[in-house]
């Protein structure tokens, strides 16, 4: 929905938006932090604080804290995916209740089977919704293309509509064809689009450097088979979410555009862009492909939601309850406990939505606070020997806490607020990522200087076995000094070169189904062109060096073991 949105307002341009997310974190898992991750041969993100920063008491406050910050992140991706999913139902079923009231419905039905199914229903559930949706989408795009002509949808768009690439401005003038969407532009904030973009750009380096966050993105990296594949899947996600996805996003929004206007224009201010999805659903699917489609969805969101919800239990059965209380509890007890944890995720999930009213809003917050939390602590623990586990603690507790009060304090602000109308600048995510990101920043500086490094042997097996590039010179120096056959990874040019690379290669792949649907062939042909030049480029400098890489994964360390000893809690 909110893509949907996003594209109907700001057109071709709208490609860049994502990067709130941002979504070429999966290029960064792609190129190598899915390898370092998986190399770990760990099961969760609070687990890999002991591979990190060892036994001691800021390794046990370090896991404590990502273990917290784990439960804050699961019921914010549950919380927004709550709204959503109330707004969707709205539109189709036949009852008249409230959007809190189907989404407290759907919600109901869902937790059963995904609380009861684990983890198994999650894989059987994602595989079934993107054959499906893949299929819907494709067929949506070609409704589009057979029914708008693109004379008509210039008729429809403002000048600049179809172009992806931008100044300073982002220039795009509703103000005789939806003048809601002006509106929508200055409260969205994003008037100055380059340095919005630049800003995105910063912002989503940073949190791509620091890894995935302790959610169901994290757990499917360590669930892989070895790292090569972990990698592999890393680089499969930039496919299969942004090319079918993006046939459905644009079909749906060209029909909006061309027969949906009037009625937008209507509405005036009132007007609830993130409604458009599944309100052009109902007006221009024919029967049959829209249950399919809304079969698809509908699966989607249940795959998210089991996926979100399935996340939880290892972190309070495995770093909790099996870690500090009862280690030796039969499985019948872990098992009941990740009902319970699901249980207690979905409740919290239900009672924050209830109160939310917009999706987009929770993703700022997301995108901008809580990451903003999380960004210093994990860039450093990747990159910087030095950085023990009372600086994590420390950035973590900084980071969690100003993201819960920051926002609400500068909403209060009445110069910062004006700065932002004045200038169309968007508050959440320049200033509160700043200031969220300098406070954790502050943090895991302070926590680290006044505190001793970790202990030496704890630091020299973390390098061995994930090989990070940084700085890790004296480590380096004492690992060689044991082991005179050890080299150190020199592949920092290689892999920001992959970067840049699968960045563009991403782009282009977001900006073809685009330009087909909207029957700007010319500009597809050379979107396809830049995809292919850029896939073949990374077959030679990231694909086959993967192969490349296998004798250094191969790498068994005193951990290997723990991985294999897996519980039945691990899959509820």
């Amino acid at each position: 929905m909110l893509l949907v949105y996003w594209m109907f307002v700001y057109g071709a341009k709208s490609v860049w938006i994502p990067w709130l997310w941002p979504t070429f974190n999966q290029v960064f898992l792609m190129v190598y932090m899915s390898t370092w991750l998986r190399r770990s041969n760990v099961m969760t993100g609070a687990e890999w604080i002991q591979t990190r920063f060892g036994k001691g008491r800021g390794a046990q406050l370090a896991h404590i804290i990502v273990v917290i910050y784990a439960f804050i992140s699961i019921i914010g991706f549950f919380t927004y995916g709550f709204k959503g999913i109330g707004k969707f139902a709205a539109t189709f079923l036949p009852w008249h209740f409230s959007v809190n009231q189907y989404a407290l419905m759907l919600i109901a039905i869902t937790a059963i089977y995904v609380i009861k199914g684990g983890m198994f229903s999650v894989v059987i559930t994602e595989v079934l919704q993107f054959c499906i949706l893949s299929v819907a989408s494709f067929a949506v795009g070609i409704i589009a293309m057979m029914k708008v002509a693109p004379c008509s949808l210039q008729r429809f768009t403002p000048a600049d509509w179809g172009n992806i690439f931008f100044g300073w401005h982002l220039n795009l003038d509703w103000s005789t064809l939806v003048p809601s969407a002006n509106a929508r532009i200055a409260q969205d904030g994003y008037g100055l689009f380059g340095f919005f973009v630049m800003m995105l750009l910063f912002k989503g380096i940073l949190i791509s450097a620091a890894g995935p966050a302790p959610n169901y993105d994290m757990q499917r990296v360590l669930s892989c088979k070895n790292p090569r594949e972990a990698s592999m899947m890393s680089g499969w996600v930039n496919v299969v979410l942004t090319f079918p996805r993006y046939f459905l996003i644009t079909g749906l929004t060209v029909l909006s555009l061309v027969f949906f206007s009037g009625q937008i224009r209507a509405m005036g201010t009132n007007m609830d862009f993130e409604r458009i999805l599944p309100s052009a659903l109902a007006l221009f699917v024919p029967a049959g492909l829209l249950g399919v489609l809304i079969a698809g969805l509908l699966a989607a969101y249940m795959s998210n939601f089991a996926a979100t919800v399935n996340a939880a239990p290892p972190y309070f059965v495995n770093d909790i309850y099996k870690r500090f209380i009862n280690p030796n509890a039969s499985p019948k007890t872990y098992v009941r406990l990740s009902y319970l944890s699901s249980f207690v995720v979905v409740l919290l999930g239900v009672l924050l939505g209830w109160y939310v009213t917009s999706v987009n809003g929770v993703v700022i917050w997301i995108v901008t606070a809580l990451w903003g939390g999380y960004t210093a602590s994990n860039v450093l623990k990747w990159y910087w020997w030095r950085f023990n586990g009372y600086g994590y603690f420390w950035g973590m507790v900084a980071g969690i806490s100003s993201a819960l009060t920051i926002p609400a304090l500068l909403t209060k602000i009445g110069p910062l607020q004006n700065f932002a109308h004045t200038h169309s600048l968007n508050l959440e995510v320049s200033v509160g990522f700043g200031i969220v990101f300098l406070l954790s920043l502050i943090g895991c500086f302070a926590g680290t200087w006044l505190t001793a490094p970790e202990d030496e042997a704890v630091l020299k097996e973390f390098y061995r076995r994930v090989r990070p590039w940084g700085f890790w010179g004296p480590i380096l120096k004492k690992v060689q000094q044991e082991d005179p056959s050890f080299q150190r990874n020199r592949d920092f040019f290689r892999d920001m070169f992959n970067i840049a690379v699968g960045m563009i290669w991403q782009i282009a792949l977001v900006a073809l189904p685009i330009y087909i649907v909207t029957w700007r062939l010319r500009t597809a042909t050379i979107a396809f062109g830049v995809v292919a030049i850029t896939s073949i480029v990374l077959k030679f400098t990231w694909y086959d060096h993967l192969k490349e890489l296998e004798h250094i994964n191969q790498y068994s360390g005193p951990a290997k073991a723990g991985l294999e000893k897996t519980s039945v809690a691990n899959f509820s």
